[in-house]
């Protein structure tokens, strides 16, 4: 069935990654001022480095995006977008982990900033607005945009706690990065059971050939690799503090 991508998804596409790249970045700015180190040429250093890879990682998701490498439609057999997915992920946390200067970072860094600014989570209700309009099965389209909605407003919730120091703010951080994680999984799973493919059990009659073709595709491939890496490391920071 010929692919029909709405003009308003590739601008919606622009002003997501504007907004994520520039939360993501402002973090880890804001996050570096606040390290405590003697040498302000490290801070700068280590604000650098994760710019320059970020950057860098968007680039490459972009490029291979925006020739469909992963569309559904080239490879009817296995999938290939859960390399995009899964690949960054697992680089992501391994060196931000096991890096003792991005551990300092990490420590610099709030509870509510790290959980507050996935608030861009709920620019899921864009994956609503493309099931009303025909472009999405509802059991991939309602699973993923409910659940990143609520994601990104319960963000702010969660996020003022840790703010007002409130009691059970830990509590609530920790149900809030569970939550979180388990929308993204169920995404993924549900994009990928309503996908052409192998694994292609759940809307035969209205494939989701979207979810995987440019530039939807920077979703999975840029958009949840960075939640699940913030709510990982938010994670590691409970861990701590609890310790």
């Amino acid at each position: 069935m010929p692919l029909i991508i709405p003009d308003y998804l590739f601008t919606f596409h622009i002003a997501a990654s504007a907004l994520v790249l520039m939360c993501v970045l402002a973090l880890i700015w804001a996050g570096v001022a606040r390290m405590p180190v003697q040498k302000k040429k490290e801070r700068n250093t280590t604000a650098g480095i994760l710019s320059a890879v970020l950057l860098g990682w968007f680039v490459v998701a972009l490029y291979l995006g925006s020739k469909n490498l992963y569309w559904a439609g080239n490879n009817p057999g296995v999938p290939t977008i859960q390399y995009g997915i899964f690949i960054p992920i697992i680089i992501g946390l391994l060196a931000l982990l096991r890096s003792a200067r991005f551990i300092r970072l990490i420590d610099a860094l709030p509870l509510s900033w790290l959980v507050g600014v996935q608030f861009y989570r709920a620019l899921g209700f864009m994956f609503l607005v493309l099931w009303w309009d025909g472009h999405l099965p509802w059991q991939f389209a309602l699973s993923a945009g409910v659940g990143d909605i609520a994601t990104g407003l319960l963000a702010l919730v969660v996020a003022y706690m840790a703010l007002r120091n409130m009691r059970g703010t830990h509590r609530a951080a920790y149900g809030w990065c569970l939550f979180g994680i388990a929308d993204l999984v169920i995404a993924v799973t549900m994009g990928t059971l309503t996908s052409p493919g192998l694994t292609h059990f759940v809307a035969q009659d209205n494939p989701n050939m979207l979810i995987t073709a440019y530039p939807l595709v920077m979703i999975p491939t840029f958009a949840v690799p960075v939640s699940i890496i913030l709510h990982g490391l938010c994670l590691w920071k409970l861990r701590r503090a609890r310790g």
